[in-house]
């Protein structure tokens, strides 16, 4: 492999001659060999890097354009530009897994930018830290990245996986109007439900969900930007932090705003925890609605059998024709996963010590894991598993007649107890609810069959 000298304040270091990186990014590849090649900064915050620095390039270029040149200006831009499309995405090694505020991913970028802009203008043009970093520091621009990242992660991928997978819920319950079945609670035979009401349920739990993500937004629109080591706001030209963010919003075509007080943004992720909530409430109820369907799918002769689901693949390496409810499976495992990352983005917002929460990458890695397993999870679940769904209304009309439960219905005219005594009798003599019923004398066969409708019941 051929390699270049490149310089940082701590002297010559050698870089690939094939990548855009420079020293501070070489170092961390030799200062953390932890998790290579598996756990790399998210491709979500280097793209959200290109956006930043874009933004803050344009900026400068308005405030201070003595030192931001128009020359300058063009090189980082086309550089940042090629940042965010992803072209550039082989010169980000670095892992999650290195100093908490996340310098050496600002480095990374700034390296890679100026180095590229350098390429682009066919001259040593840009300096990483005083013209790609310029008015930054990596204390603000870590946390703007995680930030854009995040709510460009909601916005583009998690809510329209959402709203899709919700409205196919919606037209699933349109289809089954009028089928009604044995309802269930404790895992028990409950009163008669509509399979549109039982499916309703989901997906207002789904549109529940989104309300609550939706609401975490505004607060991930402030961005940190402008706030440099500390919060003050150091080597920064004044209002730089609102021209700045103004631009993002340029950039992405999403609002963002700049943090009113930069204290906060620097130190505290509180943001990414009320936010993370709401995705960790989406993935309960994903949990819920997967383990749902597979119940009334479960069978096919020796289960509930009330649905059927897509047969995607063979279920067994042993059991012939076995076919197993695995969207639903793999829904489950991605919301444990989302459960469990709630737990470490809690913990990592809990170590802002003083000026800086340290705990960065780890807290944006793990956010961003759970928007992207939710988005792909919904999305794979709708087109493979939900899309697919039929009722078996022949099982469902055997299941609702042996419901025990039905008894309910006579309340008003035998009353609770005299009710319960028929629906023990009728399970231990192994007999219709009518035929309990009138051998206690409660009702008369006629009359029975006039006040007994489980249609009406729901």
């Amino acid at each position: 492999m051929k390699y270049r000298i490149e310089h940082d304040s701590m002297g010559d270091v050698q870089v690939p001659a094939d990548r855009y990186w420079g020293a501070q990014t070489e170092r961390s590849r030799g200062n953390f060999p932890i998790g290579v090649g598996l756990e790399t900064m998210p491709a979500e915050i280097v793209q959200a890097f290109g956006i930043l620095k874009k933004a803050a390039a344009l900026a400068n270029r308005e405030l201070v354009p003595e030192r931001m040149t128009q020359e300058k200006l063009d090189a980082i831009a086309r550089a940042c530009d090629e940042v965010i499309d992803g072209t550039l995405a082989e010169h980000f090694p670095l892992v999650v897994w290195q100093t908490g505020s996340g310098t050496q991913s600002n480095m990374n970028a700034n390296e890679v930018i100026a180095n590229r802009g350098n390429e682009i203008a066919g001259r040593k043009l840009l300096h990483p830290n005083d013209d790609v970093n310029m008015s930054q520091s990596s204390n603000d621009t870590f946390p703007t990245a995680m930030h854009i990242a995040a709510v460009l992660g909601i916005e583009r991928k998690l809510l329209p996986a959402l709203d899709s997978l919700t409205e196919t819920f919606r037209a699933l319950a349109t289809a089954n109007e009028g089928i009604v079945k044995c309802g269930r609670t404790h895992l028990q035979d409950a009163t008669p439900i509509r399979f549109s009401q039982e499916i309703s349920g989901w997906s207002e739990s789904l549109a529940t969900d989104r309300e609550m993500i939706v609401a975490a937004l505004p607060m991930l629109r402030r961005l940190a930007l402008g706030g440099t080591a500390v919060g003050t706001g150091i080597n920064a030209p004044k209002n730089f932090g609102e021209a700045a963010a103004a631009r993002v919003a340029e950039i992405t075509g999403s609002a963002f705003e700049t943090a009113l007080n930069k204290f906060h943004a620097l130190t505290s992720k509180d943001e990414f925890v009320f936010a993370h909530g709401a995705l960790k409430a989406l993935a309960a109820d994903l949990m819920k609605i997967a383990n749902d369907v597979r119940w009334l799918a479960s069978g096919p002769r020796n289960g509930l059998a009330e649905i059927t689901i897509p047969a995607n693949e063979p279920g067994s390496s042993i059991m012939p024709g076995k076919v197993n409810p695995t969207q639903c499976e793999a829904v489950t495992m991605v919301a444990v996963q989302v459960i469990a990352n709630d737990t470490a983005v809690g913990m990592a917002a809990s170590q802002g010590n003083f000026e800086l929460n340290v705990f960065m990458p780890v807290c944006a890695y793990n956010f961003l894991q759970s928007v992207r397993l939710l988005s792909d999870a919904m999305r794979s679940f709708e087109q493979r598993c939900v899309s697919g769904i039929k009722a078996d209304t022949g099982k469902m009309q055997e299941n609702l007649n042996k419901s025990l439960m039905l008894v309910t219905a006579l309340n008003p005219y035998i009353g609770y107890e005299n009710a319960a005594k028929t629906a023990k009798k009728a399970y231990a003599e192994n007999i219709s609810l009518k035929e309990a019923c009138v051998a206690l004398g409660f009702l008369s066969a006629e009359r029975f069959d006039e006040v007994f409708r489980p249609e009406d019941m729901c």
